[in-house]
C-alpha cells in the first residue's frame, strides 16, 4: 500500500472538523459496518467512487462507510435508502492503479448520525452528520470489571486458536480504554452485519463490553466445548 498518513491512526478524531462533517462523502456498502478501531480494505473500482477517493485523498482522507438498507438493488445506481448510523473512516494508505482504479485501507475512528443528505452536486453522496459521543451509564465499577473479564476470556481464547493467539493478545493489550477495547476486538471478531450494526448504534460502552464478553464466550464454547466459559 501507499504513504501511510501520519495522523490517520488517531482513534480519538482530533483532527475531524465541523466543516468535515458538514458535507461527508459516503460510501454505501451492504452488508459493511466499520466500527471504531476495525480496519477495513476497499477495492474502489466504480467511477463515482474512484472520484470520492480523489477528493478524500485530496482533503482530510475522511468518509462515512453507510450500510445500505434491505432492498436497495433496484435503486443501488441511484440513492438507495441507508442506515441512520454509520461508521466514519479515515483513509490510512492507497494505492491507485494505472487505469484508475484504487486499493484503500480505512480505519474507523468514530461512530455517526446522519441528519440529511446534500443535494447531487458531485458523482458520489455527500451527508450532514455529527459524531456520537459515547453515553456513560454511571457504572463505573462494572466497566471495569466487564474489561477485565472481557481480557481473561480473550487471554482463554488465544489459548485455542489455530492461529492469531498471540496477535490476539497484542491487540487487547494494546487498549488501556475499557470502551475501545470493546470497539476494536468486537470489529476484528464480529462478522454478523446485523451485530455490527447493533455495536455501532451502542453509546453505552458498558452494554457494547457486554455484547463483546457474550460474543468471545459464544466463540470459547464452539472451540472448546468442554471448558465451558466464566460467569
Amino acid at each position: 500500500m501507499g504513504k501511510p498518513d501520519p495522523g490517520a491512526s488517531d482513534p480519538n478524531g482530533d483532527a475531524i472538523t465541523p466543516e468535515s462533517l458538514a458535507a461527508l462523502p459516503i460510501f454505501p456498502l451492504p452488508n459493511c459496518v466499520l466500527l471504531p478501531g476495525g480496519l477495513l480494505p476497499l477495492h474502489v473500482f466504480e467511477p463515482r467512487y474512484r472520484a470520492l477517493t480523489r477528493d478524500a485523498l485530496a482533503g482530510d482522507r475522511l468518509m462515512a462507510i453507510a450500510r445500505l438498507k434491505p432492498g436497495h438493488e433496484a435503486e443501488y445506481f441511484d440513492r438507495p435508502p441507508i442506515h441512520e448510523h454509520a461508521g466514519l473512516g479515515r483513509i490510512l494508505c492507497a494505492d491507485e492503479l494505472p487505469d484508475g482504479r484504487f486499493h484503500i485501507l480505512l480505519r474507523g475512528v468514530g461512530r455517526l448520525s446522519i441528519s440529511s443528505e446534500l443535494p447531487a452536486e458531485r458523482q458520489y453522496r455527500r451527508v450532514s452528520a455529527r459524531l456520537l459521543e459515547d453515553r456513560v451509564s454511571g457504572r463505573p465499577e462494572r466497566v471495569r470489571s466487564a474489561h477485565l473479564q472481557l481480557c481473561m476470556l480473550c487471554d482463554r481464547l488465544a489459548d485455542v486458536l489455530d492461529e492469531g493467539g498471540a496477535q490476539l493478545r497484542e491487540l487487547i493489550k494494546a487498549q488501556t480504554c475499557a470502551a475501545a477495547c470493546a470497539d476494536v476486538l468486537t470489529a476484528a471478531l464480529v462478522q454478523d452485519p446485523d451485530d455490527r450494526q447493533l455495536l455501532l448504534e451502542t453509546l453505552d460502552p458498558a452494554d457494547r463490553l457486554d455484547r463483546a464478553i457474550a460474543h468471545v464466550a459464544r466463540v470459547l464454547c464452539e472451540l472448546a466445548p468442554c471448558t465451558g466459559a466464566p460467569n
